[in-house]
């Protein structure tokens, strides 16, 4: 199992390789399951739904069709703004509650103010969030990385019927009630979103800032961000409820070369391999067969396809969804518009695959 962390091994980690395993594996599954004839829709979330749509551009001759929810196909090669994200999540919160927007926005400078200028600052702030650790000079960077990690996640899944945005702020919001200070309001929120099987342990930063152990989800997803999944996410102003902090490559690089000795960030390989800049022109010209599904409410949907670009390429977006959350089991209570995102969906996919057999007739009739 240690061989995937080889940067040898790591090489092969790449999204062309893996749309060429996934060619492999259907093509193989049709033969030995007496399939040759049966059509193949691919689905897929997030990086999946990346490549999904990558699938059916570069295998149209093995998937008839492609669902690629919450892909962000364009935060590549600066063809969005670089903080886009962050105004996004911004704007979730703002429309949450205006005093819980104002609460986040002012609290990066209360934090530095704090932990720069006030005696035993430091110590003021280990105590409200309640660290493990003694904070030391600089880990207050650690505390406000995670504090932005908490109020991006919240609104990258912000699924009903919980809605995490809505009881953060509610959170904050009942702090100030009770005349708590700014830094008070935002511990509140944090020890808000630890309860459960986190509630009243100690925070522990590093720990939460340390990439997963996991294959999937840690060391090995940053590896591809460190070389071909490449988006330029920054703050470059203060525009957003963060503080400004622009996209920096040289610094990105550097941390890549310290996680992986053999790393080399490619910030236009994707939009070379697959394309990205004017996608309505090309995905018209020579794409078909593909839904771009996101929820507005998700972070990343700047960065997708938010309008229909031919007949059979189309963008199926809701204003109140988040990440992937068509894609999850449906449930009893799910809202209206969303049993109706995935009945557009499936309507669309049972098209497709009816046209296929109608096509598959005539050309057998043909031969």
């Amino acid at each position: 199992m240690q061989d995937i962390y080889n940067a040898t091994s790591l090489g092969y980690l790449n999204s062309a390789q893996a749309l060429a395993d996934y060619a492999e594996i259907i093509l193989h599954l049709k033969r030995n399951l007496s399939a040759d004839a049966s059509p193949v829709i691919v689905i897929g979330g997030s990086y999946g739904g990346m490549l999904a749509a990558w699938f059916r551009l570069k295998y149209p001759h093995i998937a008839v069709g492609a669902l690629a929810s919450s892909a962000p196909l364009l935060y590549f090669d600066d063809i969005t703004p670089s903080d886009g994200l962050h105004s996004v999540v911004t704007n979730n919160f703002r429309e949450a509650s205006e005093n819980c927007y104002n609460t986040i926005k002012k609290s990066w400078s209360e934090i530095d103010r704090i932990a720069v200028h006030q005696d035993d600052g430091l110590d003021t702030l280990t105590e409200k969030f309640q660290t493990c650790e003694p904070l030391e000079d600089g880990d207050e960077l650690e505390l406000k990385a995670y504090l932005e990690f908490i109020y991006i996640t919240a609104s990258q899944y912000d699924d009903p019927p919980t809605y995490p945005v809505n009881q953060i702020c509610n959170s904050i919001n009942a702090a100030a009630a009770r005349g708590d200070d700014i830094i008070d309001r935002i511990a509140s929120a944090v020890n808000f979103t630890r309860r459960g099987e986190n509630s009243g342990q100690c925070l522990d930063l590093s720990s939460e800032l340390r990439p997963s152990d996991d294959a999937v989800d840690g060391l090995n997803w940053l590896w591809q961000a460190c070389t071909e999944i490449f988006m330029p996410i920054g703050r470059e102003t203060n525009e957003t409820m963060f503080q400004a902090e622009p996209f920096d490559t040289d610094s990105y690089t550097q941390r890549c070369h310290q996680l992986y000795q053999g790393a080399r960030p490619r910030p236009h390989w994707i939009t070379t391999y697959y394309g990205g800049h004017h996608i309505r022109m090309t995905l018209e010209r020579f794409a078909s067969n593909i839904i771009f599904s996101n929820g507005q409410r998700d972070p990343f949907s700047v960065a997708g396809v938010l309008t229909n670009i031919s007949p059979s390429i189309v963008a199926v977006t809701t204003r109140q969804g988040s990440h992937c959350l068509d894609l999850l089991p449906a449930r009893i209570n799910d809202p209206r518009w969303l049993v109706v995102q995935r009945n557009i969906e499936v309507g669309i996919i049972t098209g497709w695959i009816r046209n296929y057999y109608n096509d598959l007739r005539i050309f057998s009739s043909e031969m």
